[in-house]
């Protein structure tokens, strides 16, 4: 238990340092405020950029491994953790100091997402999802994405970080539902990884880290990665109560409970998308930042 507790913690400190690492060649790259597929391609020829994805990497395989120890309801609490490691790192990476709101909010948004995670049951029986379940999971998640996409730009860096978070995060969540089902099914029958759900999985992956990516190039790296550790733990339980019949909370006080640390969770989020500590290299952050300084004159 000890063990697992001690790789669950790295596994948290490895995904928040690769997805700081990350944000530093997402702002740097070329393109509009919202960029566009070929994004990814310049970002792959980054090698920062792919060393922040091999050390998420890790954190994810450690998360796993650290899984297979011990509970669901003391790892995936430990996970969360990985929000105020993201928030130290890109404040040192951006030669920032942390402001003490930001740890505030951080705890918030930390609490919040392991209540809500408490709330919900978890089952152990072999997950089934239809392939047209998961077409029509997979259509809707990329139709909702796709208008996120295409209608940011319009948007304020703080609210245009949450949202293209929010639905990268939908995205991956919906990758996490379809894993879930693929990996539980290999370990019965291996040639079930050969399928439909492999492939909307991957197609998934790819467009919620597009999404993602966009959301560090806004400059509000930590308001990003809190709403991506919301969402997609969120969707994926979310896709286990709905399609795979794993439950949701069932007395009235548990559904008060999810709905309130729901609410405070995002208050949270919200309140790292406000903050002014903001990466400087980002689009617009300089005139934001003089902005500021003419009204606090």
């Amino acid at each position: 238990m000890v063990w697992s507790v001690l790789i669950a913690v790295t596994g948290a400190f490895a995904l928040a340092l690769g997805s700081a690492l990350q944000e530093r060649d997402a702002v740097r790259a070329p393109g509009g405020q919202v960029a566009r597929a070929g994004f990814l391609l310049h970002l792959l020829r980054q090698p920062r950029w792919l060393l922040g994805t091999l050390a998420a990497g890790v954190g994810v395989c450690l998360h796993l491994l650290a899984l297979s120890g011990a509970p669901l309801t003391i790892i995936q609490p430990i996970g969360v953790t990985g929000l105020l490691f993201a928030i130290v790192l890109s404040a040192l990476f951006n030669h920032q100091r942390v402001r003490t709101s930001q740890i505030i909010a951080g705890v918030a948004v930390m609490a919040g997402l392991i209540g809500v995670l408490w709330m919900f049951p978890h089952g152990a029986d072999l997950p089934v999802m239809s392939t047209r379940a998961a077409l029509v999971l997979t259509g809707t998640t990329l139709f909702v994405g796709l208008a996120v996409f295409f209608t940011a730009h319009w948007m304020r860096s703080g609210a245009r970080a949450i949202v293209l978070a929010l639905a990268g995060g939908t995205a991956l969540g919906a990758t996490s539902g379809l894993a879930r089902v693929i990996t539980a099914n290999a370990v019965v029958d291996w040639t079930t990884v050969f399928g439909w759900l492999t492939v909307l999985a991957l197609v998934l992956a790819v467009f919620g880290g597009l999404l993602m990516q966009n959301a560090y190039r806004t400059g509000h790296f930590a308001a990003a990665y809190a709403t991506l550790l919301i969402t997609d733990p969120v969707v994926s339980v979310g896709i286990g109560a709905i399609l795979l019949g794993e439950g949701a909370p069932e007395t009235l006080a548990a559904q008060v409970g999810a709905l309130g640390f729901t609410a405070l969770a995002m208050a949270g989020t919200i309140a790292l998308a406000r903050t002014r500590h903001r990466n400087p290299e980002a689009k617009g952050a300089h005139t934001h930042t003089s902005t500021a300084r003419t009204r606090d004159r």
